[in-house]
């Protein structure tokens, strides 16, 4: 997949079949539109192409609003490419682009410096400035423009529409199951090992703090997750368990990520891992000892093997044919 930055040189010779908006998860719904996307690209004999943004939209209008991403923007690429993509277009989202009406923005930039043909709305995709204008007004402009506007089909799971902002309070909630049949996998985090307190190392389970690559993605619900952990430059996961919260028999005050790799030992610190979630297991809460804590934790770690063990054999959502 061909990765294209849009700058002021920006333009492009091959016609392309694009859709628009900031796919963050790149979940079932968004790939349902990709399938879209890649049939009506293939009938008309061009490129499918997906226009997204550097950084979300929402942040260049409102300055102190912070995101809760599902995907960075390199996961994205890769979600994405996976899905068979031809060309990712990503937008600098600025206050000149914000103030772009949507009949300028189809013209100036979906036609003049993208050659886009045809644009597969999706079926709650506003865009231009106010986000005032919707799909029939999209029509009228395509037609003075020279750009067939086509109107995507939604998906729903379970009677609901697939949304990321459904993802997100379900990540929220840490429903890691319900999370997964969204996404269409499960949810990851990405980060690097650093330096903690080794207080797990004492009870006979060794952690490895995690410092995610990105702050502003999204962490789920405090507790215990059975997870499976992938480690940098090791070619296959491993089951794991996850302690998302302040570890409060030890009174700690700060929010720690830390990962526990279920019959593993060696040294991680400094590599990156991606751990990825199966299932929630338990609340965090104060236990009256370390010797308690650990107990507890050997109880967790039967749990987990069980969870991922349950679903692995259950994962209906990478049977779904989008």
């Amino acid at each position: 997949m061909e990765r294209i930055i849009l700058n002021d040189e920006t333009r492009l010779t091959k016609r392309s079949c694009a859709t628009i908006g900031f796919f963050d998860g790149v979940h079932r719904g968004h790939r349902f539109l990709i399938g879209q996307l890649k049939r009506l690209a293939s009938e008309r004999g061009e490129r499918a192409m997906v226009i997204t943004f550097e950084r979300h939209p929402r942040q260049v209008v409102c300055p102190d609003w912070r995101p809760q991403l599902l995907t960075t923007l390199d996961e994205k690429q890769r979600l994405l490419d996976e899905a068979g993509i031809d060309v990712m277009v990503v937008l600098r989202f600025d206050a000149a682009m914000a103030a772009l009406s949507a009949h300028d923005f189809m013209g100036k930039v979906l036609r003049d410096r993208l050659n886009v043909d045809t644009l597969l709305a999706g079926y709650d995709n506003r865009f231009g400035h106010g986000r005032a204008e919707g799909f029939n007004d999209y029509i009228r402009y395509g037609r003075e423009l020279g750009i067939d506007v086509v109107q995507a089909e939604a998906l729903a799971v379970e009677g609901s529409a697939v949304s990321s902002s459904r993802i997100r309070r379900l990540i929220a909630e840490g429903d890691m199951h319900a999370v997964a049949e969204c996404l269409g996998r499960r949810y990851e985090l990405c980060g690097r090992v650093v330096h903690g307190e080794q207080i797990g190392r004492t009870i006979g389970f060794p952690t490895a703090n995690m410092e995610l690559d990105d702050g502003q993605k999204l962490v789920p619900k405090d507790g215990v997750y059975a997870v499976t952990v992938t480690i940098e430059g090791m070619a296959n996961s491993m089951p794991g368990m996850m302690n998302i919260g302040t570890r409060p028999t030890f009174d700690g005050q700060r929010r720690t990520l830390e990962v526990h790799v279920l019959g593993f030992s060696g040294d991680v610190y400094d590599k990156r891992l991606s751990v990825e979630f199966a299932e929630r297991l338990r609340e965090e809460r104060q236990f009256a000892s370390a010797e308690d804590l650990a107990r507890q934790m050997r109880l967790d770690s039967e749990a987990a093997k069980a969870a991922l063990l349950l679903t692995q054999r259950n994962i209906k959502y990478n049977e779904t044919k989008i």
